[in-house]
């Protein structure tokens, strides 16, 4: 499906959400080092935990709210949010105040609203694509966020350091200006819903209460639920991306020569390794999302979860046994690899287990697998402290050929019984 012949919505999207993206990966993946530099590791870990469990909530509520209010409402009322959380967290880093408490909580408050964003965006692609197109719809949008993965990191490693103020200010009106957009040039695209009248004695928990029902619906389903546990322990190694292995290189990586000519070199630290693997990963998903999902559509969806996950297994351990600039950049295009086979593919897996009215609840059950992923994976930074890194990279590969069995039975039990909405 081309670009030119997309929804009037999603084109708007496309473009605006790219300049969100490249700006917030101007600083985003060399927070954790922050923070780590400024509380130590055990307590940065413990804390980036703590702020993700607010994120879980919040994406649960996404979902019922892109269901109940629509997916244009939550997704303005969330890049709003998100910027102004952006602007609070600059505060924090500004000549008049230096806080990495504020800083952490402002972080915090826009994971928050990230969340509430992520489940209304992808019921909105599923509401006006239909079936056949939206894996590669999905994948172009997930390629517009590695070319961000690209530029975004490139910039951060020249201008975060000196310029961390000015780059959470202009996130956060990027943002902003994002929420006026979808505001003026988008459209409601939610299922009408006969909406039950709200009694003027209805208690403050009724809303709770019908979401925790229909989440429990959705739980019922066995396939989708073997999807979740299976993508949670899966994100325990994709999620190390700005995590672990930003922390591990600049641990291991003092001055390395990456290439010279003649007398001269070109030589990096950690930091400014990690910058350039993250791009790499950014570079190779733009350049190959579309034409390794096309790829992996000719393959049953089974072989492709599957060895997905063995394939990041296989990046983990070489990320684990090398401290040379070269083989994190091999270990990285494996690990890319991995990530390729699952995009666009997932996420079409979703849409098709998901009855039309409850599009919003799934997609925001399905996310569920970045957003615990996310509250657990900040432990393997403690982890490094106590067992050291050799056996928490250990234990990441454990954990991602643990996902690779649980989509095998996911799939079997698929086959044996129809998941619910399909």
């Amino acid at each position: 499906m081309r670009i030119r012949d997309w929804d009037p919505n999603l084109k708007v999207r496309l473009f605006s959400e790219a300049m969100m993206n490249i700006t917030f990966w101007m600083f985003f993946p060399f927070l954790t080092i922050y923070f780590a530099e400024e509380f130590g590791k055990n307590k940065a870990g413990f804390l980036l935990v703590f702020s993700q469990i607010f994120s879980v909530i919040a994406n649960l509520m996404g979902g019922y709210c892109a269901d109940r209010f629509g997916r244009k409402r939550m997704m303005v009322i969330s890049a709003i949010g998100q910027g102004l959380s952006f602007l609070a967290f600059a505060f924090a880093s500004s000549p008049w105040l230096q806080s990495p408490w504020v800083g952490f909580v402002a972080f915090s408050i826009a994971g928050v609203f990230g969340s509430f964003y992520w489940p209304a965006s992808q019921a909105m692609v599923a509401d006006v694509v239909d079936e056949k197109d939206r894996s590669s719809v999905f994948a172009i949008f997930y390629t517009s966020i590695n070319i961000a993965v690209v530029i975004g990191p490139i910039l951060g490693a020249i201008f975060y350091v000196n310029y961390r103020f000015e780059l959470l200010v202009v996130a956060g009106i990027v943002c902003i200006l994002l929420g006026l957009i979808l505001a003026k040039w988008t459209r409601e695209t939610a299922p009408i819903q006969k909406v039950e009248a709200v009694c003027a004695d209805r208690k403050w928990y009724y809303f709770l209460q019908n979401q925790v029902k229909d989440y429990a619906l959705i739980i019922k389903d066995r396939t989708f639920l073997l999807f979740i546990i299976a993508g949670v322990l899966a994100g325990q190694t994709f999620m190390q991306l700005d995590l672990l292995f930003p922390v591990y290189m600049k641990d291991v990586i003092d001055f390395q020569t990456l290439f010279s000519i003649g007398d001269w070199e070109f030589t990096v630290k950690g930091e400014q390794a990690f910058g350039l693997v993250l791009a790499e990963n950014g570079l190779l998903v733009a350049l190959l999302t579309v034409a390794v999902t096309k790829w992996m559509s000719t393959f049953k969806e089974l072989n492709v979860f599957v060895l997905s996950s063995v394939v990041y297994a296989i990046s983990i351990v070489l990320f684990s046994q090398t401290h040379w600039i070269w083989g994190f950049i091999v270990a990285m295009a494996v690990f890319t690899f991995a990530e390729l086979m699952g995009a666009g593919i997932q996420q079409s897996f979703v849409s098709k287990l998901a009855p039309e009215h409850m599009r919003g609840q799934y997609f925001a059950a399905a996310s569920l697998r970045f957003t615990i992923s996310r509250t657990i994976a900040p432990l393997s930074i403690p982890m490094t402290v106590w067992i050291g890194y050799e056996w928490t990279f250990f234990v990441l590969t454990i954990l991602a050929l643990a996902s690779a069995g649980l989509y095998w039975l996911m799939f079997y039990s698929f086959e044996k019984k129809p998941a619910v909405g399909s």
